[in-house]
């Protein structure tokens, strides 16, 4: 069982910036790779970034087109905690935010953090 917590979430303006922070339960070096995802009212779960965390695991990132360039995805294996810088945020990266991880066939999901971003 891995259990995952967000933070980092909050009320930002236009232009400005945060950082998620996914903290895990377990080591991230037993974890094959790790996710951020974000839901907006109304609309489905979409994938925002991803980043390998096995310990024999290289640092290829991969992100929606709608972030990149803007959102960087980072890991600390020493703090089992993958991080998502945010920058450039606009009205429309309002959602909850939610990191996942992924262990062979299991999936494990943390509760979410919303951020709100104002114009």
């Amino acid at each position: 069982q891995v259990q995952l917590v967000e933070s980092g979430g909050g009320l930002v303006q236009a232009g400005g910036s945060l950082r998620l922070s996914c903290a895990a339960s377990t080591s991230i070096s037993s974890i094959n790779a790790m996710d951020w995802h974000r839901q907006a009212p109304g609309k489905q779960r979409e994938l925002v970034a991803t980043i390998p965390t096995g310990s024999t695991s290289g640092t290829i990132t991969t992100y929606a087109d709608s972030v990149k360039g803007r959102f960087t995805i980072s890991r600390d294996n020493a703090k089992n905690t993958v991080y998502l810088q945010m920058n450039s945020l606009k009205p429309e990266d309002t959602a909850s935010y939610y990191c996942r991880a992924r262990r062979g066939l299991l999936i494990y999901w943390g509760q979410g953090t919303q951020v709100t971003v104002s114009s």
